[in-house]
Formats: structure tokens, sequence, C-alpha cells
């Protein structure tokens, strides 16, 4: 009796994963679902170009004649720069002196145009600590 009683209960549960492997086949009124798209086949799209709009120029008391700048006025104002990095169409110049270091950023303000300072940042040389900008470009512009 208990062998026909697991036989009943046994048989359902084979078939339960061969029937639910029969049923999503086909997609509406019994038409085909269509087949996985193949790996690499996927349409081409020309990429869009964005030109995106200039940046924004920090306004702080203090900055001026910095922000606006461009790099040749910049040197004239804090001498050598201790690093100057350019980066596609921007430009990084950084001067430093005992009081502080300042990172001076420029960006083009139209496609083509000369890159101008647009953000400054500032921090004491011993430990990177955030420090006044226009304190420190003034520090800078007394060497």
């Amino acid at each position: 009796m208990r062998a026909a009683m697991h036989r009943k209960l046994l048989l359902p549960a084979l078939l339960l994963p061969l029937l639910s492997a029969c049923g999503g086949g086909s997609g509406a009124k019994g038409i085909p679902a269509p087949p996985p798209p193949r790996p690499g086949k996927a349409p081409v799209r020309a990429p869009v170009r964005v030109t995106p709009p200039p940046p924004r120029l920090q306004v702080a008391p203090g900055l001026e004649g910095v922000i606006g700048a461009s790099g040749a006025d910049l040197l004239r104002q804090f001498g050598q720069a201790r690093l100057d990095l350019a980066e596609g169409d921007a430009r990084k110049l950084q001067f430093a002196g005992p009081a502080c270091v300042l990172d001076i950023y420029l960006y083009p303000q139209a496609q083509g145009r000369e890159p101008v300072a647009t953000h400054v940042d500032a921090r004491r040389a011993s430990d990177g600590q955030d420090v006044d900008r226009a304190a420190c470009v003034g520090a800078l512009r007394k060497r």
C-alpha cells in the first residue's frame, strides 16, 4: 500500500520539469517567438556629439585678476608654476609657497579659444587642509 502511494506522488514530481519545458516557446496566437539576438549583431549607432556648455567662472572676493586670466597672465602674476598640466583643451597650473599651494584650472570658454582660469583651489602646504583662496592668492603674489 505504501509503495503504491509513493508511486502516485513520485510520478507527478518527475513529470513536472518535463511539462514546464513545453510551456513558453510560442508567442501570441501560436506564432513562434523570434530567436534571441546574436552577440555582435546589435545595430551600430553613430555617436552623438554634444558640445558641452562653457565652464562657469568661480566668483569670489579676492580672486579678481585670477579668474578669467590666461595662463600667460597667471605666470606674470605668480612666477614659474610648480606644476603645469594639460589634458585635452584644459590646463592646470599649480603655484606653491611656504603658506599654501594654489591650483588654478583653466578651460576655454568657447571651442578653439585660449583657456582661461575658471576655478581656484587652495590648501596648506604642510597638511593639505583647505585655506582661504583669496588669502593664498595674496600670499603668493607677495613672494
